[in-house]
């Protein structure tokens, strides 16, 4: 499932719940990271998009 989030430079971004490997903080929202050292920074705050993320029950168990 893709959850839509807004870039830096204020365009939409979707990512795609079932790839992401982590998320953490940074200076201008969240950077959400995936397999083979992808990532894209979002604007959102981190609680933010741990609670959409979750409202998909897409995310990987562990």
């Amino acid at each position: 499932m893709f959850v839509k989030f807004t870039s830096p430079d204020r365009l939409p971004v979707a990512v795609n719940a079932t790839q992401i490997s982590f998320i953490s903080p940074v200076e201008d929202g969240t950077r959400i990271r995936f397999g083979e050292g992808r990532s894209v920074t979002v604007i959102e705050p981190i609680d933010e998009i741990m609670d959409r993320l979750n409202r998909t029950n897409q995310l990987p168990e562990g």
